[in-house]
Protein backbone atom coordinates (compact mmCIF):
# COMPACT_ATOMS: atom_id res chain seq x y z
CA UNK A 1 0.00 0.00 0.00
CA UNK A 2 1.17 3.40 -0.96
CA UNK A 3 1.77 5.87 1.71
CA UNK A 4 0.05 9.34 0.58
CA UNK A 5 0.92 13.06 2.42
CA UNK A 6 -2.27 14.81 0.98
CA UNK A 7 -1.23 18.67 0.68
CA UNK A 8 -4.38 20.00 3.12
CA UNK A 9 -5.60 23.96 2.86
CA UNK A 10 -8.28 23.12 4.60
CA UNK A 11 -10.95 23.91 1.66
CA UNK A 12 -12.72 22.12 -0.88
CA UNK A 13 -10.59 21.03 -3.30
CA UNK A 14 -8.53 19.34 -0.72
CA UNK A 15 -11.58 17.38 0.60
CA UNK A 16 -12.70 16.43 -3.00
CA UNK A 17 -8.97 15.24 -2.94
CA UNK A 18 -9.16 13.47 0.43
CA UNK A 19 -12.54 11.05 -1.10
CA UNK A 20 -10.98 10.79 -4.64
CA UNK A 21 -8.02 9.09 -2.66
CA UNK A 22 -9.63 7.13 -0.16
CA UNK A 23 -11.31 5.41 -3.63
CA UNK A 24 -7.94 3.77 -4.04
CA UNK A 25 -7.35 0.61 -2.05
CA UNK A 26 -3.68 1.12 -2.97
CA UNK A 27 -3.35 4.22 -1.14
CA UNK A 28 -3.63 4.87 2.02
CA UNK A 29 -3.56 9.04 3.37
CA UNK A 30 -0.46 8.90 6.04
CA UNK A 31 -0.85 12.74 7.05
CA UNK A 32 -2.34 16.02 5.89
CA UNK A 33 0.59 18.51 4.68
CA UNK A 34 -0.17 21.50 5.99
CA UNK A 35 1.53 25.27 6.02
CA UNK A 36 0.67 27.64 9.18
CA UNK A 37 1.42 30.90 9.11
CA UNK A 38 3.17 31.31 12.49
CA UNK A 39 2.59 34.56 13.29
CA UNK A 40 -1.48 34.25 12.83
CA UNK A 41 -1.36 30.68 13.81
CA UNK A 42 -3.70 30.31 10.93
CA UNK A 43 -3.72 27.52 7.58
CA UNK A 44 -1.71 29.88 5.79
CA UNK A 45 -3.56 29.28 2.18
CA UNK A 46 -7.34 30.18 3.38
CA UNK A 47 -6.15 31.62 7.16
CA UNK A 48 -8.61 28.73 9.00
CA UNK A 49 -7.72 29.06 12.70
CA UNK A 50 -5.67 26.02 13.58
CA UNK A 51 -8.22 24.59 16.31
CA UNK A 52 -10.96 24.14 12.98
CA UNK A 53 -7.56 22.55 11.29
CA UNK A 54 -7.33 20.18 13.86
CA UNK A 55 -11.13 19.49 14.17
CA UNK A 56 -10.61 18.26 10.08
CA UNK A 57 -7.96 16.20 11.05
CA UNK A 58 -9.96 14.27 13.85
CA UNK A 59 -13.37 14.12 11.90
CA UNK A 60 -11.03 12.43 9.01
CA UNK A 61 -9.04 10.20 11.37
CA UNK A 62 -5.89 11.31 9.82
CA UNK A 63 -2.45 13.10 11.42
CA UNK A 64 -1.79 16.77 10.81
CA UNK A 65 2.07 17.64 9.21
CA UNK A 66 2.03 21.03 10.19
CA UNK A 67 5.02 23.08 8.41
CA UNK A 68 5.02 26.72 10.10
CA UNK A 69 5.97 29.35 8.41
CA UNK A 70 6.70 33.06 8.68
CA UNK A 71 4.64 35.67 7.75
CA UNK A 72 5.72 37.20 5.00
CA UNK A 73 7.19 33.95 3.71
CA UNK A 74 10.04 34.52 0.67
CA UNK A 75 9.60 31.64 -1.54
CA UNK A 76 12.92 30.35 -0.64
CA UNK A 77 11.98 29.96 2.93
CA UNK A 78 8.78 28.37 1.47
CA UNK A 79 10.92 25.95 0.07
CA UNK A 80 13.22 25.09 2.54
CA UNK A 81 11.04 24.23 5.01
CA UNK A 82 8.73 22.34 2.30
CA UNK A 83 12.11 20.68 1.35
CA UNK A 84 12.85 19.25 5.37
CA UNK A 85 9.31 17.56 5.30
CA UNK A 86 10.07 15.71 1.90
CA UNK A 87 13.06 14.46 4.11
CA UNK A 88 10.87 13.66 7.24
CA UNK A 89 8.35 12.02 4.76
CA UNK A 90 10.71 10.07 3.00
CA UNK A 91 12.21 8.73 6.44
CA UNK A 92 8.72 7.64 7.71
CA UNK A 93 8.33 5.77 4.42
CA UNK A 94 5.88 8.16 2.81
CA UNK A 95 6.23 7.79 -1.19
CA UNK A 96 4.19 10.56 -2.36
CA UNK A 97 2.37 13.57 -1.91
CA UNK A 98 -0.95 14.29 -3.23
CA UNK A 99 -2.05 18.00 -4.20
CA UNK A 100 -5.79 19.16 -4.80
CA UNK A 101 -4.63 21.78 -7.06
CA UNK A 102 -7.26 22.14 -9.82
CA UNK A 103 -6.40 21.85 -13.64
CA UNK A 104 -3.42 24.37 -12.75
CA UNK A 105 -1.00 23.60 -14.87
CA UNK A 106 1.89 26.02 -13.89
CA UNK A 107 1.20 25.02 -10.35
CA UNK A 108 1.56 21.38 -11.14
CA UNK A 109 4.51 21.83 -12.66
CA UNK A 110 6.07 23.75 -9.91
CA UNK A 111 5.11 20.90 -7.43
CA UNK A 112 7.04 18.00 -10.33
CA UNK A 113 9.69 20.25 -10.36
CA UNK A 114 9.74 20.65 -6.24
CA UNK A 115 9.34 16.81 -5.63
CA UNK A 116 12.07 16.01 -8.49
CA UNK A 117 14.65 14.06 -6.68
CA UNK A 118 13.13 13.70 -3.57
CA UNK A 119 11.92 10.30 -3.70
CA UNK A 120 8.50 10.93 -3.33
CA UNK A 121 6.05 11.31 -5.78
CA UNK A 122 3.83 14.15 -6.61
CA UNK A 123 0.20 12.73 -6.98
CA UNK A 124 -2.82 15.00 -8.66
CA UNK A 125 -5.71 12.89 -7.99
CA UNK A 126 -8.27 15.51 -9.43
CA UNK A 127 -6.35 15.88 -12.59
CA UNK A 128 -7.26 11.87 -12.78
CA UNK A 129 -11.10 12.36 -13.31
CA UNK A 130 -12.04 12.24 -16.72
CA UNK A 131 -13.90 15.50 -18.18
CA UNK A 132 -17.08 14.40 -19.04
CA UNK A 133 -17.73 13.22 -15.24
CA UNK A 134 -17.05 16.73 -14.13
CA UNK A 135 -20.26 18.60 -12.81
CA UNK A 136 -21.32 21.02 -15.42
CA UNK A 137 -23.16 23.91 -14.94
Amino acid sequence: MKRVLLSWSSGKDSAWSLYLLRQNPDISVAGFLTTINEQFDRVAMHAVRRNLLELQCEAAGIPLWAVPIPWPCSNQEYEARMSEVCMRAVSEDVEAIAFGDLYLADIRAYRERQLAGTGLEPLFPVWNIPTDRLART
